[in-house]
This record gives structure tokens, sequence and C-alpha cells, in this order.
């Protein structure tokens, strides 16, 4: 399972983020979700897209540092602890969270993120085990 996420390295300037984001638009991609992580010099942005491939491709194309890598996506209800309840279960399954960010969604009963962890397969597995639910890529 997993899903497929979009890293693109960028150097951390006026104009860089708009220009990837501008490059994925025109080449008819739509994104999903995005998320900075930076210091002063660079950032990574982490995107889910709906064709994580072909922005991986058209990236390139013009120059930047892309790379896909699978994560999961789930979904947690959207009360006090949903996520505290995720986060639990890895910890006692002494699964490590690399990292985690929120995916935008117009369901009010639920709440959605996006992880990746140090072994996805073992991820996936314990969150089903216990009624945790998994998006696929046609989800999102």
């Amino acid at each position: 399972m997993g899903i497929r996420q979009l890293s693109v390295f960028l150097v951390n300037k006026k104009g860089s983020l708009h220009e990837i984001s501008d490059i994925i638009a025109k080449g008819g991609v739509d994104l999903r979700s995005m998320c900075i992580a930076d210091t002063s010099d660079y950032g990574i942005v982490r995107m889910i897209a709906d064709d994580p491939q072909k922005a991986a491709d058209i990236l390139t194309a013009a120059g930047h540092t892309a790379s896909i890598r699978v994560v999961t996506a789930f979904a947690v209800p959207d009360v006090p602890g949903g996520l505290s309840n995720v986060l639990c279960l890895l910890e006692e399954n002494n699964v490590n969270i690399e990292y985690l960010y929120a995916l935008v969604t117009t369901d009010k009963d639920k709440a959605y993120a996006v992880m990746r962890t140090d072994d996805y397969e073992r991820t996936e597995q314990l969150l089903s085990e216990n009624g945790i639910e998994i998006l696929e890529e046609d989800q999102i």
C-alpha cells in the first residue's frame, strides 16, 4: 500500500516555492497537500499530488532535485485524542515517526495526516489491525 509523496530540494530564496508550484501547475498536476521543512540555506518541500511521478519528471527536467517516497496517509476521528491514540500505538510497537503533517480535507468528522516512519508496511499493518483507516492515493 502506501502513497507516493514528492520531495523537492530547494534553495531558501525568494520565489523558489512559487517557481516549483508554477512548474507543477503548468504541467497539469494538482497538489493535495504540502509541508515545508527549512533551514536558513535550503528547504525540503514534501507534497502529495494527483500524479507524483509526472510532477517529479517535470521538476527534474526543469533542473530541480525531486524524489518520490512511500508514506502512510491515514484518517482518525476528529476528536481530542484521535491523533494521540495513533502515536501511542506506534510508540508502544517501537515504530519511529520521521515526520508527520496534516492533509487538508472537507470531511468534518475525520482528521487526515501523512507520515513517514522507519517501516511503512509495519505501520500500515498496525494501523489497520487497530481499526485506523489507511488512505489510498485515489482517495486523496
